[in-house]
C-alpha cells in the first residue's frame, strides 16, 4: 500500500500528542471515498457517492418480483475464533439459545424429513449459519422460503443484541458473507447514524469498513478496485498524504531504516554495487541511504535500477526517470559515483536479462512493501510471486531484503480477512489519533488517501481484482526458504540504532526481534516487519 515520498524540503517530526500541523497543505484533495462533510443518508448505496469517479463495470440489481438483491457474492461460513473480542457474556448466549426455542416453536422446525434442508453451523457465540438448498421443486420452494423467513428472524434478533455498533459492523459481516444482503443493507445504513470519519478512532475505522461492506453488496468486486484508479499516477495530494502518514506512523519509516542499514552493512569490501528495487516508489528510502553512504569511509560504486511498468516511466509526478534525475542530482552533490536505471516492465515479465547485472558488482535486491502486489497461485496458474523470488535467487545476491505490513489478507476467507483487517488499521488509526487532533485535516487526507483504499480493496473485491494480499511474516519466510533463501540476521548495530530512532516518538512503539525479523508495532499490534535474506 504504502508508496515513499520525497522528504526534500523541510521535514517535520510530528511527537506524541503535537498540537503543530503544517499549515500549507492542500486540502483540495480529490473526491474519490468521501469529503469530510460528506453526510450519511439512508438511500440505496451508490459507489460513487462514497468510492468512485466512475461508474462500475458491475452493480447490485433489485428484482422488482421478489424485492431482494441479485448479487454475484459467494455465501462463506464465519470462523468462530474471528468474534471473541465481540464480548458476548453466558447471559448473551441464554438469551440466543431461548430466542432459538421461540424459532423452533413459531415456524415448526421440528420436521427433519424434508429434503435438501439447510445445514446449519452452530459457533460458539449461538449463530446459526444457513447454506441455503438449491430450489429443485415447489416443495423445495417452500422449504427454501421458510427457511429464508427463519434467517430473517434469528438475523433481526441477534441484530438487537447488537449494543455497539462494532458488534453491529461484524454482525453486518456475517449477512455479507452469508449472502443475507437485504439484511446487510439495512444494517449499514443504520450503522452510517453512528459512525463518522470525524469521530474517535473507532468510529473513523468502522466508517471506512461500513463502505467497503456496501461496496461488496453493491458490485461482486469485478471493475472496483479499477475504478477506484488506485493504479493510475499518484496525485500532489496523495504524495502529500504518504509523507505525512510516513512522519505520523513511524513504523513504515522503521522499516525503510532496518533494510538501509542492512544493505549499507553488504557494502563492506565492494567496490561496486548494484541495487534492484522493484518498486522504488519516490525514492525516498534511497535518499536516506545516498545521504548515509556519503558519511562513510568506503563508497563504493552504486548503481541502482528501479523498475516499473512502462506506462509510469515517463510521467511528470512520480515516474521512475524523474525520480532517477532527482537521485543523480543528490548523489553529484555529496560527491558520490552513481548510476540510475529505469527498467520499464511489469514485474512479471522480468528477467535476469533485462536487469544487466555486470560482471563484480555485488547485486542487492530490495523488496519494501511490494512482494504482496504480486499474485501468488490462489489467485492465476502461474505462481507469480514464489517466480518473481527464484528468478531473484537465480542472480545470486549478496542480500535481499524485504519490508511488509504484517497482516492475512491474502488467502484468507472473507471474514477472517475482515477482522485482520479490523484489527491491523485500529492501530493505524489509533497511531494517528495520538499525533493528529481529530479535526485535522492532515489527518483526514492520510485516512482517506493512504488507508481507505487498501481497506476498500481487501473487504470488497475479491480474485485478480483484490491486489493488497499481505501475508504474516511466518509465510514469507517459508516462501523465501522455497526459493532457496537462508536468513540473514540484520545486526545488532542496526537494531540498536533504530531503538533510539524509537524513543525520538512515543513509548508506545515497539520493537522486538522475532526469528530473525524485526518487528515494529503500536503497543502490543505488529504492523511491519524487516528481514534479510542470503
Amino acid at each position: 500500500m504504502i508508496r515513499s515520498v520525497s522528504p526534500y524540503g523541510s521535514r517535520k517530526l510530528y511527537l506524541l500528542n503535537s498540537t503543530k500541523e503544517t499549515s500549507g497543505f492542500d486540502s483540495g484533495v480529490s473526491q474519490i471515498l468521501y469529503s469530510s462533510t460528506q453526510s450519511y443518508s439512508n438511500n440505496t448505496y451508490n459507489p460513487t457517492n462514497y468510492f468512485l469517479d466512475s461508474p462500475t463495470d458491475e452493480q447490485v440489481s433489485i428484482n422488482p418480483l421478489t424485492s431482494s438483491f441479485e448479487s454475484n457474492i459467494d455465501p462463506e461460513y464465519p470462523l468462530t475464533e474471528n468474534f471473541e473480542e465481540l464480548g458476548y457474556n453466558e447471559d448473551d448466549i441464554r438469551l440466543k439459545l431461548k430466542l432459538q426455542e421461540l424459532e423452533h416453536a413459531l415456524l415448526d422446525d421440528n420436521d427433519n424429513s424434508a429434503p435438501n434442508r439447510s445445514m446449519e453451523i452452530e459457533t460458539e457465540w449461538g449463530y446459526s449459519l444457513h447454506e441455503s438448498p438449491k430450489e429443485s421443486s415447489s416443495y423445495d420452494s417452500y422449504v427454501s422460503s421458510t427457511s429464508s423467513a427463519k434467517e430473517m428472524f434469528v438475523a433481526r434478533a441477534q441484530r438487537a443484541q447488537a449494543t455497539t455498533p462494532k458488534e453491529l459492523l461484524f454482525e453486518c459481516a456475517i449477512a455479507v458473507s452469508e449472502g443475507n444482503l437485504e439484511e446487510a443493507s439495512e444494517m449499514i445504513n443504520e450503522l452510517r447514524q453512528t459512525v463518522s470519519i470525524d469521530g474517535e478512532p473507532s468510529q473513523r475505522i468502522s466508517a471506512y469498513m461500513v463502505e467497503a461492506l456496501a461496496a461488496r453488496v453493491a458490485v461482486s468486486g469485478k471493475g472496483l478496485y479499477k475504478a477506484l484508479k488506485c493504479k493510475e499516477p499518484p496525485s500532489t495530494d496523495r504524495l502529500s498524504a504518504m509523507q505525512v502518514l510516513f512522519e505520523v506512523c513511524p513504523c513504515f519509516r522503521f522499516g525503510f531504516t532496518a533494510a538501509n542499514g542492512a544493505i549499507l552493512e553488504a557494502f563492506n569490501g565492494e567496490k561496486q554495487v548494484h541495487i534492484i528495487d522493484f518498486d522504488i516508489n519516490q525514492g525516498s528510502q534511497y535518499i536516506t541511504l545516498l545521504q548515509t553512504l556519503a558519511g562513510q569511509n568506503q563508497k563504493p560504486r552504486l548503481r541502482l535500477t528501479g523498475v516499473d511498468d512502462p506506462e509510469s516511466v515517463q510521467r511528470p509526478i512520480g515516474g521512475l526517470n524523474h525520480i532517477g534525475l532527482r537521485l543523480e542530482k543528490l548523489a553529484e552533490s555529496l560527491d558520490l559515483e552513481f548510476e540510475f536505471t529505469a527498467v520499464a516492465a511489469d514485474t512479471a515479465v522480468i528477467s535476469p536479462e533485462m536487469l544487466k547485472c555486470r560482471s563484480g558488482e555485488a547485486v542487492i535486491v530490495n523488496f519494501a512493501f511490494q512482494l504482496h502486489h504480486m499474485p501468488d497461485e490462489s489467485v492465476t496458474v502461474v505462481n507469480q510471486r514464489d517466480q518473481l523470488l527464484r528468478m531473484v535467487k537465480s542472480l545470486n545476491p549478496k542480500l535481499v531484503t524485504v519490508v511488509e505490513q504484517d497482516m492475512n489478507t491474502n488467502t484468507a476467507p472473507f471474514l477472517h480477512r475482515f477482522h485482520e483487517a479490523y484489527n491491523y488499521y485500529s492501530a493505524m488509526f489509533d497511531c494517528l489519533d495520538a499525533t493528529l487532533s481529530r479535526e485535522s485535516q492532515e489527518r483526514v487526507n492520510v485516512e482517506k488517501q493512504c488507508l481507505a483504499r487498501d481497506i476498500v480493496n481487501i473487504i470488497a473485491c475479491e480474485g485478480e481484482e483484490r491486489i493488497e494480499r499481505y501475508e504474516v511474516s511466518g509465510k514469507w519466510k517459508a516462501r523465501m526458504m522455497m526459493a532457496g533463501f537462508r536468513e540473514y540476521p540484520i545486526s545488532v548495530s542496526v537494531n540498536d540504532s533504530i531503538r533510539e530512532l524509537i524513543k525520538m516518538y512515543s513509548d508506545r512503539y515497539k520493537m522486538k526481534v522475532e526469528t530473525n525479523a524485526i518487528h515494529f508495532g503500536w503497543e502490543d499490534k505488529v504492523l511491519i516487519v524487516a528481514s534479510a535474506w542470503r
